[in-house]
């Protein structure tokens, strides 16, 4: 029997005193995802930023790092935001530093929206040493062990979709 250190509260073992481990499964995936949160929380708090301003920033990052712009309208439908809240979004990013704008190379009546390389070294210090942590327990895994996890969290990613699909259809 696996131990969980929840022995005690008896809600992951069935009446027989065995382990749930469908139950234990959830729980861990819980745990998870509350520790991710609690440190999303933490670097926006020590980068000052609010939720959407991080996604923002970190969307620029990356279509940056591929050589790619970004619109303004690029960012409002990535964030799912409308144009007026995505020009507040990109002025509250301009004065804190972390992007600027700049003329769009091949449309003189438009702008870019341009991360900083401050930005990029802030985020890059401040997300660095978790996402090593994080590449370093994944590559730990063995192929097959990737394989089941992939597996597992891709059936889990279908049945919270089927259920927004329910609750879309019935609105």
């Amino acid at each position: 029997m696996v131990s969980t250190g929840n022995e005690g509260s008896g809600y992951w073992y069935g009446p027989d005193g065995q382990l749930d481990y469908g139950a234990a499964v959830l729980k861990s995936l819980r745990d998870y995802r509350s520790a991710e949160t609690s440190m999303r929380r933490s670097t926006r708090d020590s980068m000052g930023m609010g939720e959407t301003d991080l996604l923002a920033l970190r969307y620029l990052l990356r279509v940056q790092a591929s050589g790619k712009t970004v619109v303004p309208k690029d960012l409002s439908q990535f964030l799912g935001i409308t144009s007026a809240s995505t020009t507040s979004l990109i002025d509250r990013l301009v004065a804190s530093g972390h992007v600027r704008r700049e003329a769009h190379p091949s449309d003189r009546r438009s702008v870019v929206v341009v991360p900083t390389v401050e930005s990029d070294q802030e985020v890059r210090e401040t997300l660095g040493a978790m996402h090593r942590r994080m590449m370093a327990v994944a590559e730990s895994l063995t192929a097959d062990e990737a394989r089941i996890v992939v597996e597992f969290l891709e059936r889990m990613t279908e049945a919270v979709s089927a259920q927004e699909a329910t609750h879309a259809k019935s609105s």
